[in-house]
């Protein structure tokens, strides 16, 4: 039987910032697999005709003189276009590149992208959610591939054509698992409210142990060595807070203004969807959006007492 041959399109973009409706991308690169073998490569760096963010430029390091002679949207997206054909997309947080592409295809074309995107990041963190990080780094890591000059778009989009077909493997792999569990759907939501339990009372006992601890220390007690090796130590850490206006140009000048002040987007999500806003405060807000992401989460309903 002649085997189905699978297409699909690696990819991964530099850009000249984060808000794909106002910042270009400025690199692409892609690869080309069939049934997980890579078979065609194609990359160009791209002049976005503005300006590059410094902070874009600190992580990719793409400059303006190195783009000045580059082709433009306009002239390299039929290229792209073409090499994407109707296949699916492939990249590591691929609502951040298929953002980037669509916005530039309505741009040049009048039409939307209508290829199908895969998103590697999640499935990662579907195939090995215990990990901390589910970056690019941890996943080419995780297989052993060798990623050099990360941060530029055909060393990423390589890493990753090289790493996907093994997560690709896992991940499908999982799926089917999960897909055989359905005729056993009551007996594992019973069982997850068991375990749910136990993991509550184990995490009070934990408490209970720590505050044990924290009173030998208090009381003068010497650092505790396992007969593993770990050893326990009492820390004392002081915290400050600060006069936000009295330190923000000292923040914005040294570039540390974005990780000092981490916006709340939960909380602007609620404020946008709720009714206190007006709506030319909600326009404002709603137009400042970029970088989408979703999640999905289960959530279990306590039975009403009385």
């Amino acid at each position: 039987m002649v085997r189905k041959k699978i297409v699909e399109i690696v990819l991964d973009t530099e850009t000249t910032g984060l808000d794909y409706t106002r910042e270009r991308m400025i690199e692409f690169a892609a690869v080309r697999l069939e049934n997980g073998k890579i078979k065609d490569e194609f990359q160009t760096l791209i002049n976005p005709k503005q300006h590059i963010r410094k902070s874009s430029i600190a992580i990719h390091g793409i400059t303006p003189d190195m783009v000045e002679d580059a082709p433009t949207e306009e002239e390299v997206m039929p290229r792209i276009l073409e090499f994407l054909g109707d296949n699916p997309i492939v990249a590591h947080n691929a609502i951040f590149d298929y953002s980037f592409l669509n916005e530039a295809c309505i741009r040049c074309t009048g039409e939307k992208l209508k290829n199908q995107h895969i998103d590697t990041q999640q499935m990662f963190k579907e195939v090995c959610p215990e990990l901390e990080s589910h970056g690019l780094e941890a996943l080419t890591k995780m297989f052993k591939v060798e990623l050099v000059n990360h941060h530029r778009a055909m060393a990423d989009t390589m890493g990753l054509a090289l790493a996907y077909p093994k997560l690709k493997k896992l991940y499908l792999q999982k799926c089917d698992w999960q897909a055989k569990q359905l005729d056993n759907i009551d007996y594992l939501f019973d069982r997850y409210l068991r375990i749910q339990q136990t993991i509550q009372t184990l995490q009070a006992e934990i408490q209970d142990l720590k505050s044990v601890f924290k009173l030998y220390f208090d009381l003068g007690g010497e650092p505790i060595k396992a007969l593993t090796g770990e050893t326990m130590v009492y820390q004392s850490k002081q915290s400050f807070s600060y006069d936000f206006d009295d330190i923000k140009d000292i923040l914005e000048d040294i570039g540390a203004l974005e990780k000092a002040v981490k916006l709340n987007n939960g909380f602007i999500d609620r404020l946008c969807n709720g009714l206190s806003l007006s709506e030319e405060h909600r326009t404002v807000i709603k137009d400042a959006r970029h970088d989408i992401t979703e999640s999905r989460n289960i959530q279990i309903i306590k039975p009403s007492r009385g």
